[in-house]
Parts: C-alpha cells; structure tokens; sequence
C-alpha cells in the first residue's frame, strides 16, 4: 500500500480525480482499463448480441460496462467494491443488475434461473489476478450453465491454460482446460493500457466450456481430486503419489498401477484415463 504522502500514491488519486473515476484499491488487486482500443477490441471478440445474458466480473468504474449495458438483452454485474456498485447504480440506474458480492460466493446457476438465460450465460471480465485460478475452476465447475467466457487476465496464467505436458507451465489448470473446455489466448494488453499500470502483461482469453468431457469421465468429483492430488506432487512418480492417495482410503493398489512416470508427463485424456482406471480399482464410493 502506497503511503498517504508517497508520490506515486499522489499521483493515482492525481488521476483518478482527472478521470472521475475510482481511486483504485491494492487490496482488492484493481487496475483499471483506460484504453478505448483496448475496449474496442475486447466487444469485437465478445459480439454482444441482442438476446444475451451476459454476467460482467469485476466491472469496475464500468468501461466495458456501458457498452453491454446497451447491447444485451440482460446485464448481470457482480462487484465487491461498494464504491463501484454506488457510481454504477447512479449512471445506470436500472439498465443493469449490480450484485454487490464477492464472485467466488455466486452461484453460476442461481444466475441464469433468475435471469431466464436459456442459452447460457456469458461471462466477461478483467479479472484481479490474485483470484484467477478460483474464478476459472468456478466457470469449470459450472460449464452447464456457461456459454462462454472472455477474460483479462496475467498473461502468465494465460499460458498455463493451453500448456501443453511436458513444460513448466503445464499444471491443474492446464488439464482441467484442456478437459472440460476449449480455450484461446486471443491478444495480449500492455501494462498501460491500465491505471494504475500493473507490473506483468495481460492477455485477453476465450474459454468455451464443453459440457460433457472430452473423454468420459466415470467421476469427475474423484478425477478433480486426484489431478489435485498428484499435481500437488509434481515431480514424483504416478506410482508413488498414487499409492499415496489409495493409503488415503485404506486400499492397496493394484499392481498394474506401477506408473513410472510424473503427472506434468501425462496428457489431460490419459489423465482421465488413469482416473477411471483408478476409482473402479476403489469402488465406486468415494468420499471426495
């Protein structure tokens, strides 16, 4: 946090003031995007359309905000920051819903029954990136609800969702994706596109959820858990982290589970592959 006195701490109220808007808040991770190019951009790939129900994450002093607001059959905003929700409220009346909450307490589902949104719900947002990962697992874990999803997020993150097995950003994330979704990193955005101007660079992603799995998945609930499990264990052998996670549930297991090698070596279908194998190995019952 940047002292009261700090030239820099100056110089963001000095141009929140200019701009009308926000001063923005380090603990909530904001940077807010300024660049009408940007902007531009970002509509074009989402195409708005006249019967949408689009859920808008994080929107800020609403940049992106009024442009939907206009171009979409419904607008579902959710926003933790009472000050957005209060400057939203007062511009756009009730063109729009505001749900003053924090996105990781929002039930996908609840949204589209309210809202009627038969065809899905679409998702945009520029993201905080301290709370990427648990947003996009929510957006995964209820894909049956979503019709597709256009994020801003670090474009370190961005990477690791189409990371392919066998590099250093290959992880959860990646196989999950890889999974239950297709994904795009679409273009990056510079730091100054944003205020104040964050440290990394951003990227612009696309996700479309895929319904049922790419492969089928006996129990998605187990291979969520296992995937979380070995990853949580990256460089070990299969065999080892897996032997692991049957002394969890008091089985051994099977000899032909002799797995030499490492989770980060494994696509995400024979990831799958290996959890179906391993949870008929251990009933069907699994407390998860």
């Amino acid at each position: 946090m940047q002292h009261r006195g700090s030239r820099e701490g100056m110089s963001q109220r000095a141009g929140a003031a200019r701009s009308g808007r926000l001063s923005p808040k380090k603990s909530l991770g904001q940077h807010f995007l300024h660049d009408p190019n940007i902007v531009r951009k970002i509509l074009a790939v989402v195409d708005p359309g006249r019967d949408d129900v689009m859920l808008e994450i994080g929107p800020g002093h609403g940049v992106l905000t009024r442009h939907l607001a206009k171009s979409v059959r419904t607008l579902v905003a959710v926003e933790i920051d009472p000050r957005a929700v209060e400057q939203l409220r007062g511009e756009l009346g009730g063109s729009i819903q505001i749900l003053h909450q924090d996105v990781l307490e929002l039930d996908l589902r609840r949204v589209v029954s309210d809202t009627g949104a038969r065809d899905g719900l679409r998702i945009v947002g520029n993201i905080p990136y301290y709370i990427t990962t648990p947003i996009l697992f929510t957006v995964l874990d209820q894909r049956d609800v979503v019709r597709d999803a256009t994020l801003m997020m670090q474009r370190e993150v961005a990477h690791r969702l189409v990371a392919v097995p066998g590099t250093k950003d290959y992880g959860i994330l990646s196989v999950f994706c890889r999974v239950f979704a297709d994904v795009r990193v679409l273009f990056d955005v510079s730091p100054n596109a944003f205020f104040p101007r964050p440290t990394v660079m951003s990227s612009v992603v696309h996700l479309s959820p895929i319904i049922r799995p790419r492969v089928p998945i006996s129990n998605e609930a187990f291979f969520r858990h296992m995937v979380r499990f070995v990853f949580g264990q990256r460089r070990k052998m299969l065999r080892h982290t897996l032997t692991e996670l049957a002394k969890e549930h008091r089985l051994i297991l099977p000899a032909d589970f002799a797995l030499r090698e490492r989770p980060e070596e494994l696509t995400g279908e024979e990831l799958v592959d290996l959890a179906n194998r391993l949870h008929a190995a251990l009933g069907r019952e699994h407390p998860v």
